[in-house]
């Protein structure tokens, strides 16, 4: 599954402009990168010269999610999805997920862009593991606005590290929640689950199998 990690900070802070040069260096290493973006406000346009989507855009991203409280882009309304969720679900082939708000993500790590010292969000919020900002503010791992590449450094060392990102046979998203799997289970879950569907008509050549099963709350709980 992709490493995930998102930059908050209030409106103006900076963080579209750090956020997709980040991913400009990102993808110059070579990652695929995927952005997902949450906003606050209504009747955004998305995907026009101008818009922080378009920059994502032109900064490289493969994939880009804008989450609104009217719409969420692929055209849709927004179903409250967790960032976590989005990503595990909307982007599982990517190395990287790049999200820009989800302020109460839960355990999701952050790097807070900071413009103004009265509204910092570090003590308020969990996951804050750097802060990017022009201002003198004391802490491990602090930047400044103009070292987006320092921070796409400090990111793949930290998330992207070579080797260490091994292939899933099978990923298990119980209410969107992504479900550790050893590999002994995941063998066996892939063994069964590809057996019984390339007994079937038309899909003898299966090579990637999606299956959402919606329990009806009968299950068996003993």
């Amino acid at each position: 599954m992709a490493a995930i990690i998102t930059f908050i900070g209030w409106h103006d802070s900076g963080k579209t402009t750090l956020a997709t040069q980040v991913v400009s260096h990102l993808k110059a290493f070579g990652y695929k990168v995927a952005v997902i973006k949450s906003s606050t406000e209504t009747d955004v346009l998305f995907d026009t010269p101008g818009t922080d989507t378009y920059k994502h855009r032109e900064a490289g991203a493969d994939s880009i999610l804008f989450v609104a409280p009217d719409q969420m882009v692929l055209q849709t309304k927004s179903s409250n999805l967790s960032l976590t969720t989005l990503a595990h679900r909307y982007f599982p082939d990517v190395d990287i997920v790049i999200g820009e708000g989800f302020k109460e993500a839960r355990r999701v790590s952050k790097i807070e862009v900071v413009g103004n010292p009265s509204q910092m969000l570090r003590n308020e919020v969990h996951g804050v593991i750097a802060v990017a900002s022009n201002l003198d503010i004391e802490g491990n791992y602090v930047f400044r606005l103009d070292q987006s590449a320092e921070i796409a450094s400090f990111i793949r060392k930290r998330f992207l590290r070579e080797g260490e990102k091994r292939a899933e046979k099978v990923s298990l998203l119980v209410n969107g929640n992504k479900i550790p799997l050893k590999e002994f289970v995941q063998e066996a879950l892939a063994g069964t689950i590809s057996g019984f569907v390339k007994s079937l008509k038309f899909a003898d050549d299966a090579s990637e199998i999606e299956l959402r099963i919606k329990a009806d709350g009968r299950w068996d709980k003993a």
